[in-house]
């Protein structure tokens, strides 16, 4: 194995977790050759530096935490590399996603009426943050039954 090779992908390591597909990239980009970097990075999955199952878990805790939605996630989890064998079960840790989206709707919008501008403005916003039309309408209407509550 290519002691090089070894020493820049624990470098990396040190920094941040990385998924297996991730770190073997960032070795070609540094200019590992592919059959060291893929020797390199099959050893550290063996012996579990890299694990693309726990790395999932982590990208769906974080960006959850972040308040997005099951489709920027799983965005996310295919942009790193993960395979999708693993989404499932990572996903599955995710929370409701109904209070967070009225949280975040309720949030913009702040008691005001709902203007269309307005609302067309919030359910763009939830929608780039990965949240189902099904799921943002919900919230509106949860939300627009407690502003007539109020009145």
């Amino acid at each position: 194995m290519n002691e090089e090779a070894k020493k820049r992908a624990l470098r990396l390591l040190e920094k941040r977790d990385y998924s297996r597909k991730m770190l073997l990239d960032k070795l070609t980009e540094k200019g590992v050759g592919e059959s060291d970097a893929l020797e390199v990075v099959d050893w550290l999955c063996e012996i579990g530096a890299v694990n693309d199952s726990r790395y999932a878990e982590l990208i769906v805790r974080h960006y959850s935490q972040k308040g997005y939605g099951v489709r920027r996630v799983r965005e996310e989890l295919f942009r790193r590399g993960i395979h999708r064998d693993l989404w499932e079960e990572a996903l599955s840790s995710l929370p409701e996603a109904d209070d967070t989206v009225y949280r975040l709707l309720s949030g913009r919008l702040r008691g005001t009426d709902c203007r269309p501008e307005d609302i067309q403005r919030v359910q763009n916003a939830l929608l780039r943050r990965g949240y189902s039309w099904e799921e943002i309408r919900t919230a509106l209407e949860r939300y627009k039954s407690e502003i007539e509550a109020m009145e």
